[in-house]
């Protein structure tokens, strides 16, 4: 199953995907007699993912598709953030050894280099990227995520995925010439405004067959910079869920960014993407508020 969270009527409301378009869970409550939460984040909070995706794989996914007025077309839906306020958003750099050329730095081989962003980065897709008036050199880097679905501790590699609620697409931003200054500096260049794009799907787990074939890809204006395989990390989704859960208890609606292939220069007029295997694409403007 796939989730979105799309604008309306002034609301940002939970939807589930079908061929056609976004039917939203409010809809789906009042066809079928539910009474699911309708923002994405309860959902995953309140262990509804769960149920929800039950019934549309026992037969909710055929009676989606016959619908008609309550599907929003893809091109008439507006996609908002997955969700807004996440209680943790955790980002892994360097984790493909091809990456670390990029800051001349060598990639961490014992353990991930993770760091915390900020939920005030946060925006979806097709908003708009804004280079601060602080940097000279930001850079923008597509990654896959890890979304968790339950609150755990110490969970093993081989249980990983009974504790999240599926993957998306991540553009992570950096200050390139903030870092550059001085490594310490890490969390100010990750935490400008709009330095965190988030969506506009959430796929549960059993709509990927192996998440480690996944190919990931940072997109510049139609042309495709880097891409890599998740076989190719470091630290693989199974090995960051397992560590950050030993580090910390970690709650429904936290976010694992798992690095990216390669960083790339963004400008002002720019379009950046991510591209993921089976996934919709995550795409953003640039602009540069110095401009």
């Amino acid at each position: 199953m796939r989730l979105s969270t799309i604008k309306l009527y002034g609301l940002e409301v939970s939807g589930i995907i079908t061929s056609k378009g976004v039917v939203p869970v409010g809809s789906v409550n009042e066809k079928f007699n539910k009474n699911w939460n309708t923002d994405t984040l309860e959902i995953i909070k309140s262990g509804q993912l769960e149920e929800i995706n039950n019934w549309y794989r026992a037969g909710g996914k055929e009676e989606l598709e016959k619908l008609k007025e309550e599907v929003i077309p893809f091109e008439k839906a507006k996609f908002a953030p997955l969700y807004r306020q996440p209680r943790k958003i955790f980002g892994i750099g360097l984790n493909y050894v091809e990456h670390a050329s990029d800051l001349a730095e060598k990639a961490p081989n014992t353990e991930p280099a993770s760091f915390f962003k900020p939920d005030t980065t946060i925006i979806g897709h097709e908003d708009k990227i804004k280079i601060p008036l602080q940097s000279e050199k930001t850079t923008g880097e597509a990654e896959l995520a890890v979304i968790f679905g339950k609150e755990c501790e110490n969970v093993e590699r081989e249980d990983w995925t009974s504790v999240i609620a599926g993957f998306t697409t991540i553009i992570d931003m950096t200050a390139e010439d903030i870092l550059r200054k001085n490594p310490r500096y890490l969390t100010r260049s990750k935490s400008f405004e709009t330095f965190f794009s988030f969506g506009p799907q959430l796929i549960t787990p059993d709509e990927v067959e192996d998440v480690l074939k996944l190919k990931v890809a940072t997109v510049l204006n139609g042309k495709m910079i880097a891409q890599n395989t998740v076989s190719n990390m470091t630290f693989p989704p199974d090995y960051l869920v397992s560590f950050h859960s030993k580090v910390m208890k970690m709650l429904p609606g936290d976010i694992i960014s798992t690095g990216t292939p390669r960083a790339v220069h963004i400008n002002h007029g720019d379009v950046i993407e991510c591209w993921i295997d089976g996934f919709e694409k995550l795409v953003n403007p640039v602009i540069d508020k110095k401009l």
